[in-house]
């Protein structure tokens, strides 16, 4: 396919736009959200030499999508392929400092600039890239082609909304995807919306999000944090946005009057948040620990701030229930099924756009329920309060996110004659 005039236009404005960047990530530097030492990967200057043999690409745009991935990085390294996988968030660096295996690289994503895309693919050189989910930059997709490497996106999501503002731009979306050996759609609704977009050849394995293993927590800091709590009544609200920790501290005021000696946990999604948050609840009246700060719970605390990184697998498990944000505030809904694995119930607002299939599915088999704001607190006063339902549900939830895995197998099924081609280019 060839290129269509608002492509060539694309790349002219982003080629414009080039001596601005560094401007750009000094002004995002200063808000933290960028890695003061690694600046440089983001203008496509590679940190780390390239390692020799064949080399796959995978991106993941923050920490869900880095997540998503992490189960794909073993089976390709068995494969005989070198894995780099870029992300463009702090958190999400950390994590994968974390949790890759050794050998696999992370690099921060570059920005979809021509000069920082030439530069990235030019010293990686990958012969097979991967995006997750949504992520979609024409310039560096144009770049990796150019050079002879196979494109796929996995876990696909293409929601309606960007459907509906892609579909103004009819000839310049179908010649991104066109870009693509093969598209893979979390669900049978995400590739028919590829397709409706150009992407011929798109379709649904599953959704690879339930085949990611439990969310790992160390045992000495678990074993410390359930000593402190015990006997108390805990509640979590994970990966909540602004506006919705009011929500959760307003729910805690009406819980601890059916619940004595109620401790709530605040996850931000945002870390650096826990500051704010802290303040917000001490202005409430609630005694308040934040984790960042060395702080840990004791008799006196109502609130605990847990505003660190990749430590959501501690946390979930400090409680059978957990609100997962990002659902009141208009954000589209985080990620259930990591509470879910973990046999957490879940309680849920009604903005789950980012989940259509997934949250439906946890309601409807009774292991989440969608509550209103201003239930929340009597929700979590009601099910805490009741061990014999709680537990009901925490096994739905479980049983739930177990039965629709399987995807993983698929996908890497469905990537196999893009691997191959791989090896044999490297060869």
């Amino acid at each position: 396919m060839g290129w269509p005039l608002t492509r060539h236009l694309h790349r002219l404005v982003t080629r414009a736009a080039e001596p601005l960047a560094p401007l750009i990530l000094t002004t995002r530097l200063k808000k933290g959200k960028e890695h003061a030492g690694r600046l440089p990967e983001r203008l496509g200057h590679a940190s780390q030499p390239r390692p020799d043999g064949p080399l796959v690409w995978l991106h993941g745009a923050s920490v869900g999508e880095t997540v998503s991935l992490l189960p794909m990085v073993e089976p390709l390294m068995a494969r005989g392929l070198g894995v780099l996988l870029t992300s463009g968030t702090v958190t999400s660096a950390e994590l994968a400092a974390k949790r890759l295996p050794p050998g696999a690289i992370h690099q921060f994503m570059p920005l979809d600039l021509p000069g920082a895309a030439r530069r990235f693919v030019a010293h990686w050189r990958p012969d097979l890239v991967i995006f997750a989910e949504s992520e979609l930059w024409p310039n560096l997709l144009f770049e990796a082609k150019r050079d002879g490497a196979a494109l796929a996106i996995v876990n696909g999501r293409m929601s309606v909304r960007s459907t509906a503002k892609w579909a103004k731009l009819p000839k310049f979306i179908a010649s991104v995807l066109d870009s693509f050996d093969l598209i893979l759609g979390q669900s049978a609704d995400d590739a028919a919306r590829y397709r409706q977009l150009g992407a011929a050849g798109a379709r649904s394995v599953g959704n690879i999000k339930f085949d990611v293993a439990p969310l790992p927590a160390e045992a000495g800091a678990l074993a410390d944090m359930q000593a402190r709590l015990a006997g108390r009544p805990v509640f979590v609200a994970a990966s909540t946005h602004p506006g919705e920790e009011e929500v959760v501290v307003a729910a805690h005021l009406g819980a601890r009057q059916a619940l004595p000696g109620l401790i709530t946990v605040i996850a931000p999604r945002h870390p650096e948040r826990g500051a704010s948050i802290a303040a917000m609840a001490q202005a409430a009246g609630l005694g308040v620990e934040k984790r960042s700060a060395g702080g840990l719970p004791g008799p006196e605390t109502d609130l605990y701030v847990a505003d660190t990184v990749g430590e959501m697998g501690l946390i979930y498990r400090l409680s059978g229930l957990a609100f997962v944000g990002g659902s009141i505030a208009p954000r589209g809904g985080q990620n259930p099924i990591e509470p879910a694995k973990l046999g957490v119930a879940i309680l849920h607002g009604p903005v789950i756009f980012n989940f259509p299939d997934i949250y439906p599915a946890f309601d409807r088999d009774g292991g989440a329920l969608e509550i209103e704001p201003d239930r929340l607190g009597h929700e979590v006063a009601e099910l805490l309060g009741d061990p014999s339902r709680l537990a009901a549900m925490r096994a739905r939830a479980q049983a739930t996110a177990e039965g629709l895995g399987g995807a993983l197998a698929r996908t890497l099924e469905a990537l196999e004659p893009a691997i191959r081609r791989a090896l044999e280019r490297a060869r």
